[in-house]
């Protein structure tokens, strides 16, 4: 099992954060999925027909992390968090990228919500996963940029596992080493949001939906949840 953890300085600055674990084991990354195209399809004509807009930095979902991006260091709209990102690529194109069905999973999802997701292959990670400031001796290397190393600077909020920063800026982007494969077999995925007390149904909703994606296509899944007065897990 491994770990996950939301270090006390993350609690004590984000007091209503809740992080949604959704892990599944014995996945099927080779076969179709059915389900997860189609809601990329749905979201889709959603979309062109004006009836479904993602949501944008005027949201209070966005708001919320774009200050919180602020509060460590990062300008927001230089450098965006996730859902932001997507979303906006998600207007401007008119469709949804397709990596690979695990990820085209949990990216529907988030868009479909306005929550930030990621994932990590856990047969790529390396004892605890903490949620915590940097001090700025880390090494992560961007997602698709194997040759790379960056440091976060001291204050940003990053995951990071006993080796290597698995994300920076919180949940702008992930690391190149533990990304998810069509043959990643052990994975959680995360779903967040700042504000627990306004969003936290929101957020149970899209836990739920994305494991209902997943279990089609694993051997297992579960649901755990990382919060201010409970910040470890077992996945």
């Amino acid at each position: 099992m491994t770990v996950f953890r939301l270090a006390p300085a993350v609690a004590e600055a984000f007091p209503d954060a809740l992080v949604a674990l959704v892990t599944a084991t014995g996945i099927r990354g080779h076969e179709p999925w059915p389900a997860t195209a189609a809601a990329m399809d749905d979201l889709e004509r959603r979309l062109a027909d004006g009836t479904w807009q993602p949501a944008d930095e005027t949201d209070p979902r966005i708001e919320a992390w774009h200050a919180a991006y602020r509060s460590f260091g990062t300008n927001p709209r230089r450098i965006r968090p996730s859902v932001d990102a997507l979303g906006r690529r998600f207007t401007k194109k008119g469709t949804l990228p397709r990596i690979n069905p695990a990820v085209d999973s949990y990216n529907s999802v988030s868009v479909r919500h306005g929550l930030p997701a990621g994932a990590f292959d856990l047969d790529r990670v390396t004892g605890a996963v903490d949620i915590r400031p940097a001090d700025g001796s880390e090494e992560f290397t961007p997602l698709g940029e194997p040759g790379t190393v960056e440091n976060p600077r001291p204050g940003e909020i990053v995951y990071a596992d006993a080796d290597i920063v698995l994300t920076r800026h919180w949940n702008h982007r992930d690391a190149h080493q533990t990304c998810v494969t069509e043959d990643s077999t052990h994975v959680t995925f995360v779903l967040e949001t700042l504000h627990a007390t306004r969003d936290g149904n929101l957020l149970k909703t899209a836990a739920g939906e994305l494991q209902d994606l997943l279990a089609p296509h694993t051997d297992r899944t579960g649901i755990h949840y990382l919060s201010a007065t409970q910040p470890e897990a077992d996945v």
